[in-house]
Formats: C-alpha cells, sequence, structure tokens
C-alpha cells in the first residue's frame, strides 16, 4: 500500500506509556523505519511522520517536530526524533537538546544511510556528487524535477546541476525497478551513475540501540 505525505503513523496501537518509545520522522523514512520496525519485531515503537514535502521547506522542520513532541510527551516513556539536521542549521538539535529528546546524529539521511563517519571521510572526494535515496529515487519527478521547474525549463539544468559530476543512488532496498530508475534519473540530469547499497546505515543501528 502506497504511503503518503499526511500524518503516517502505523496508529492502531493504542498502548502508550510505560516502556513505549515514539518516533517521530521525516515522512521520507517512513517506509525504511517501518520495514525495520517489522523484521526486528519493535513491537514497543509507535512512528509518526512530518510531511516528507518539508525536505523542500527546512525552516519548518524545527518548529514542526517541537508541536510533535508537545502533543506525544504525555503518552509515551521515550520520544526520539528520526530527523537529521536535515539544513535547519543547527536548530533542530538545539531544540531537542532544550526538549530533552534525543536525536539522530548526522548533516542528512544521506549521511546517515551512508554511515556517518564513513560519508565525512569521503565527503571532500564527493563534492560533486549528487545523491538520491531509496525514497528520492521514487519521487524523482515531485522532489527534483518539478520544484526545481525542469519540467517547464529544461535548459535549467546545467545551471542547477554543471557543477555536479556523478549522481550516486544510495540503495536501501535491492530494487532492479528503483536501480532504472535512478540511472534514468542521472541521464535526465547529465550525471555519470553508481549504485551503492547502504542498506539501513546509522538508522538501523540507532533505532536498535533504543
Amino acid at each position: 500500500m502506497a504511503l503518503t505525505d499526511a500524518q503516517l503513523t502505523d496508529s492502531g496501537l493504542p498502548a502508550t506509556g510505560a516502556g513505549r518509545i515514539l518516533l517521530i520522522a521525516c515522512g521520507a523514512l517512513a517506509r525504511e523505519i517501518l520495514d525495520l520496525k517489522r523484521t526486528n519485531g519493535w513491537d514497543h515503537m509507535d512512528l509518526t511522520c512530518l510531511p516528507a514535502k518539508y525536505h523542500l521547506f527546512p525552516d519548518k522542520i524545527t518548529e514542526a517536530v517541537g508541536d510533535a513532541v508537545t502533543r506525544h510527551r504525555d503518552g509515551y516513556e521515550t520520544i526520539f526524533v528520526v530527523y537529521a539536521d536535515c539544513g535547519t542549521g543547527g536548530l533542530l538539535q538545539a531544540a531537542c537538546a532544550e526538549m530533552g529528546v534525543e536525536m539522530i546524529s548526522g548533516p542528512h539521511c544521506y549521511s546517515f544511510f551512508e554511515g556517518n563517519e564513513r560519508f565525512a571521510a569521503q565527503s571532500e572526494s564527493e563534492i560533486t556528487t549528487f545523491y538520491l535515496t531509496d525514497f528520492l529515487v521514487r519521487q524523482f519527478e515531485a522532489f527534483i524535477i518539478k520544484p526545481m521547474g525542469l519540467d517547464r525549463h529544461p535548459e535549467l539544468r546545467d545551471m542547477y546541476f554543471g557543477n555536479y559530476e556523478k549522481l550516486v543512488y544510495q540503495a536501501q532496498t535491492n530494487d532492479p525497478s528503483l536501480t532504472e530508475k535512478a540511472r534514468a534519473a542521472a541521464h535526465t540530469l547529465g550525471l555519470t551513475f553508481e549504485r551503492r547499497f547502504t542498506g539501513y546505515g546509522d538508522l538501523q543501528t540507532t533505532l536498535k540501540r533504543l
């Protein structure tokens, strides 16, 4: 069943309180988190997601996360924020510290999918690399092409991507159809293509620690 942007939850899990953890996450991570919950039997975790479109408007993230923490705080022993900095310039981390809730480490999801240490180590050599995750491959038109106006003005491609050389598809899953979509996206942007299987990276290890 397709997942939507709107307040994704695995609702229907009425038990809250002692021992339960609420994950407040970006909607772009919903599919991956639900898969990790299912395969690991993490039934003590509930999930609520803010709209994935905040990926395009990071100034909305900090306030929205704060509102979600306030709304759900009384129902859970632990609240964990599954956002990296995601363009908030440190504001999200400061807000989480003030609210007394933890968040996943890293500058963005590309980093924690790769593994923050590995991503940092290779970041200088990949400064001209554009990244896509499973979610962004699926939503390439909605999150890359249309917001940048490339559907209406394809001539803008070189202005946006002229300084990039390579598109790296960070694959969370082994899905040949997604690989072909990612390859087509690289062609559309005029970039060379590399598929790199990352799995769930630090997302999995962080949630396992919880």
